[in-house]
């Protein structure tokens, strides 16, 4: 997924329903409202609420 993906625009949290954030280094997409990741798999967002994991430490400000 590229950053200027028209996809990106749409994709919200599962939880929240608050956007996203790409983080391209670590391959997941980023709630900074609640620290969780969600990972990417194959081009292809995890977006269920299970799928997510707590952002560790300073590992949240992407």
């Amino acid at each position: 997924m590229k950053p200027d993906s028209p996809l990106l625009k749409i994709l919200a949290c599962p939880l929240d329903k608050g956007p996203l954030i790409l983080d391209e280094i670590g391959g997941t997409l980023y709630n900074p409202r609640l620290r969780r990741r969600y990972p990417i798999v194959d081009g292809i967002p995890q977006l269920l609420p299970s799928s997510g994991v707590p952002a560790v430490g300073s590992d949240h400000d992407v």
